[in-house]
């Protein structure tokens, strides 16, 4: 509606904005009910963390964390991204040349390489088992990719023949799977994958972030193109870095998209011959840029999260792959001695089963938040619950990283016992604990 006003000499004309109410409506952010806390030291409660991750970090990789921070490009931190790369090269039994770790948590890592190495329009084979599985199809469709999904049910994985079935019916460019995924606690069988994805003319994607560091992923044995991953779990540290390596094949797939932004670009530079990725911060061949020689400028390093990450790998290739994995799978048949020892059921294709997280039936007539909540509030242990379908139905009891110790895992099954028969829950009281101790003492005959 128009409107004309006089001010002093001069005519002003307008119109009057008739404001309606906003259709969308923002998220809730419920106010600190003692906004004076934001003031105080941080100092929470001890937590042992046994659920599917983030778990407890190393001392260690929290002592590398408080190190002196040092310039990007300053030679003694040049040198350390060097002894990062090749200890995650002994991490993933590879020995690909561009094996690093990004800024950024694993989903990160997971977007990042997918949407710097599939162009809009490209087909992607999702074989999804879980909840991450879903996050995998989400990603590829929002790099613009044709998305096909194999679906396995929840708490079962597939056969590699279903896998290659589709890949002939579909003839993707990717593949992508999760080796183990978190939200139903199953590991999907990798050896021979990669083979038949080349066989058909495809790269193999493998989020491998809740599975890797406790269970065996020799990526060039089993041929497989990329590997991102996460700290958080069986790395034993903080949430916030990811590491990755990229086969020969898959790192000239992505550098052929290389496009160097302006006021980096060298005299000589000419662009790749691909598209040119979507993302600046997740362009995975400016990446390499950073990495490489050239040490082209991108972002400023996590300084902090580098130190963290090449601690982490340290300590796993000092402690040996074959200690770390036997540590993981003595931890996984004690908890499923225990939980089996009080009467409780485990979930899923049990043969198939991550060693670092087992999923757990909540009986019937169990309130399973108030037994999450007894064990964090009494006795500061956290257990995790699951995702869509499995929400309320099981609880995640992870045992991995630094938490893979047989104090952690009896510790644990110890204040389950209690709150399981204050809840009336029928069992032999201290059988899970007796039962886990049990295998501990046959492992160290």
């Amino acid at each position: 509606m128009a409107w004309r006003r006089r001010c002093g000499h001069r005519t002003i004309v307008g119109c009057r904005i008739t404001l309606t109410k906003p259709t969308t409506m923002l998220p809730k952010l419920t106010p600190l009910p003692d906004p004076t806390s934001a003031h105080a030291e941080l100092n929470p409660a001890p937590r042992l963390l046994m659920g599917p991750g983030p778990i407890n970090a190393d001392p260690r990789v929290l002592k590398a964390m408080s190190t002196q921070l040092l310039g990007q490009f300053d030679p003694q931190f040049r040198r350390m991204m060097r002894e990062t790369m090749a200890l995650y090269r002994a991490f993933f039994e590879t020995q690909n040349d561009w094996t690093l770790v990004l800024d950024g948590t694993a989903r990160a890592a997971i977007e990042m390489v997918m949407l710097s190495a599939i162009e809009p329009g490209q087909k992607v084979l999702v074989c999804s088992f879980g909840r991450f599985g879903q996050l995998l199809n989400e990603i590829a469709l929002r790099c613009g990719a044709e998305v096909r999904v194999l679906q396995a049910p929840w708490g079962t994985v597939f056969d590699l023949a279903q896998i290659e079935a589709a890949i002939k019916d579909f003839s993707p460019r990717l593949v992508a799977v999760c080796q183990g995924d978190t939200s139903t606690t199953m590991l999907q069988p990798l050896a021979g994958l990669g083979e038949i994805c080349h066989r058909h003319g495809a790269l193999l994607q493998v989020d491998a972030t809740a599975s890797c560091g406790g269970t065996p992923l020799p990526v060039d044995a089993w041929q497989i193109d990329a590997v991102t991953a996460g700290l958080q779990k069986c790395l034993a540290g903080p949430s916030g870095a990811g590491p990755i390596t990229l086969s020969d094949a898959m790192a000239r797939c992505i550098y052929a998209r290389r496009h160097i932004e302006e006021g980096l670009q060298p005299a000589d530079y000419k662009p790749g011959a691909g598209k040119r990725i979507a993302s600046n911060y997740m362009d995975m061949a400016m990446i390499m840029d950073y990495w490489s020689d050239a040490g082209l400028n991108h972002h400023t390093e996590a300084t902090t999260m580098l130190y963290g990450a090449r601690e982490c790998a340290r300590i796993f290739v000092q402690e040996g792959l074959p200690q770390v994995y036997a540590r993981h799978a003595a931890a996984s048949t004690a908890v499923v001695a225990g939980v089996q020892a009080m009467n409780l059921q485990v979930y899923g294709d049990v043969a198939n089963k991550m060693p670092n997280v087992t999923g757990v039936v909540i009986p019937d007539g169990i309130n399973g938040e108030k037994v999450r909540g007894a064990l964090l509030n009494h006795f500061n242990i956290e257990i995790g619950t699951s995702f869509g379908p499995l929400a309320g139905k099981v609880w995640r009891i992870g045992a991995m990283g630094y938490n893979a110790r047989p104090d952690a895992v009896m510790q644990t099954l110890g204040a389950l016992d209690v709150v399981l028969a204050a809840e009336g829950h029928h069992f032999a009281r201290g059988a899970g604990v007796d039962a886990a101790y049990a295998v501990y003492q046959s492992a160290s005959a």
